[in-house]
């Protein structure tokens, strides 16, 4: 919001100044898939000229979708050692899997997402912000390190404009370390001037964190609008074309079933003559009616009722179609052949995807960036929760690449051929780390002494092993003869 922007201008902030806040409206239209100098079109029939709405596949929210459930679903798993039982509770309380992955598909539909941890009395809190809403102060080789959140809110009846600003300085003792501030600011939307906060907000909050208590989310893509701006673009901004395509050959294909009907041409003498009320003779005429076109008055005075019989081009039109979300697929970074469009309308592939797959490497390129934004949201938890470091590790949902049933049959082949431990192999199969692979190699040699399998039967105290000796030689002296009984004669037992 330009209000905003000037505000922090004018008392001294540097903000970002580039193109790509102009941007983010137009991203916005195609995301809510309604883009008003797109969509609307008008069409002469012969009569009056009437406004038309364009047929919509809407996929720019389709690949926003696709994109947050590529990277962030109910399969990624967020690893915080002892830490993680409370870490679990503190994101359940937020409703995390749920928002974070709204803001992922906003983030990549936008350009740029940020998350927000917070105290509120003894809670830790996460809010979730969409890039209208996100305005850099000061950043470092394309990362964020201080920055203002800016919202509208209504008090008292009154519309007031709320800032967030997070910032990086020292306490009047020179010798302390930097850490963050947290400055809450109230402004009159009319008046542009700055309100007392309401009772119980604290103008100046110190973090006492060495760190930003907000992390940044965009695609891992060049921003091309402003190549010096630390906001990222939509993963659509650079194939707004192709939405277009997709929009135009589509409502063509569904115009060929609503103008593929009987359409009968008529003479504009045999149409029914009316008075105007301002005495202008006029034919009755229905400007919505699509069976019946009126022909002009100068056309032959012999004309009669013409049928029309248009015959539909759908293979056509779905060949099309299909091309059409190829090409916007892959400008998106989903690669060719993720959207099929048939009878149903489009439907996202669901194969698994190979790992030299365009779609492999950008995902794992988008990745990366979420990889960090994870890591550092859940230490400014800890930290604000219990003021304690843990070591964090994001496990991402990798059976979109691999198979699980795969990846299983690849490890037995690998242990039974000796090219891999049994430890390795647990390791990858439950996405676990070594600690909990020996965990679950102990429980297994438990369980398989419980049920009897690979258990040594011959491991007994020396006593046993004697009385077992002294009872086998016997059994084997035994048997011995009734080998070599078998092999003689019939006649050899007159010996007994």
């Amino acid at each position: 919001m330009n209000e905003i922007r000037e505000w922090l201008v004018e008392n001294k902030y540097n903000t970002a100044t580039d193109e790509t806040y102009s941007h983010i409206l137009e991203w916005l239209e195609w995301y809510q898939n309604d883009v008003e100098k797109f969509h609307k079109y008008k069409v002469f029939n012969g009569v009056v000229t009437k406004e038309e709405e364009r047929y919509k596949l809407g996929m720019a929210k389709k690949v926003c979708e696709d994109w947050a459930n590529l990277l962030l679903n109910e399969k990624v798993a967020i690893k915080a050692g002892n830490y993680e039982k409370r870490l679990q509770e503190v994101l359940d309380n937020n409703n995390f899997l749920v928002r974070a992955n709204q803001l992922i598909e906003t983030a990549f539909a936008l350009g740029t997402g940020a998350i927000v941890e917070y105290l509120d009395g003894e809670e830790v809190m996460i809010d979730y912000i969409r890039a209208d809403m996100i305005y850099p102060l000061s950043w470092d080789n394309g990362d964020i390190t201080e920055c203002a959140f800016g919202s509208v809110r209504v008090i008292d009846g009154k519309e007031v404009l709320y800032l967030q600003i997070h910032r990086l300085g020292k306490s009047d003792n020179e010798e302390d370390s930097e850490h963050y501030y947290i400055e809450n600011k109230y402004i009159d939307r009319k008046e542009s001037k700055e309100l007392d906060p309401p009772e119980g907000v604290i103008p100046l909050v110190s973090t006492g964190y060495d760190k930003p208590l907000f992390q940044i989310i965009t695609p891992n893509i060049c921003n091309n609008i402003d190549l010096d701006s630390p906001l990222g673009v939509s993963v659509f901004a650079n194939a707004i074309d192709q939405l277009k395509g997709c929009d135009l050959v589509y409502d063509s294909y569904m115009n060929e079933f609503v103008l593929g009907r009987k359409r009968i041409l008529v003479p504009i003498s045999f149409a029914k003559i009316q008075m105007e009320k301002d005495g202008v003779a006029a034919p009755a005429f229905d400007a919505s009616d699509t069976v019946y076109y009126q022909m002009p008055g100068d056309r032959d005075s012999n004309l009669k009722l013409t049928e029309v019989d248009m015959s539909i081009r759908a293979n056509e039109h779905e060949l099309a179609v299909q091309r059409s979300l190829d090409v916007l697929a892959l400008k998106t970074g989903l690669g060719t052949g993720r959207y099929q469009f048939d009878s149903s309308g489009v439907k996202t592939a669901t194969e698994v995807i190979s790992d030299k797959s365009d779609l492999y490497q950008n995902r794992q390129k988008n990745a990366i960036i979420v990889n960090a934004a994870l890591i550092d949201m859940v230490e400014a938890i800890a930290f604000l929760d219990a003021e304690k470091e843990v070591e964090v590790s994001i496990d991402f949902d990798d059976s979109i690449i691999e198979d699980t049933n795969t990846t299983i049959d690849k490890n037995i082949k690998l242990v039974q051929g000796g090219l891999r431990s049994k430890l390795t192999a647990i390791m990858e199969i439950n996405k676990c780390d070594e600690t909990e692979a020996e965990k679950e190699l102990k429980r297994i040699a438990g369980d398989n002494q419980i049920t009897g399998q690979d258990v040594d039967w011959t491991d007994m105290g020396d006593d046993e092993k004697a009385e077992e000796e002294e009872v086998d030689e016997p059994d084997q002296e035994e048997g011995e003869v009734e080998d070599e009984s078998s092999e003689e004669p019939a006649g050899s037992g007159d010996d007994r």
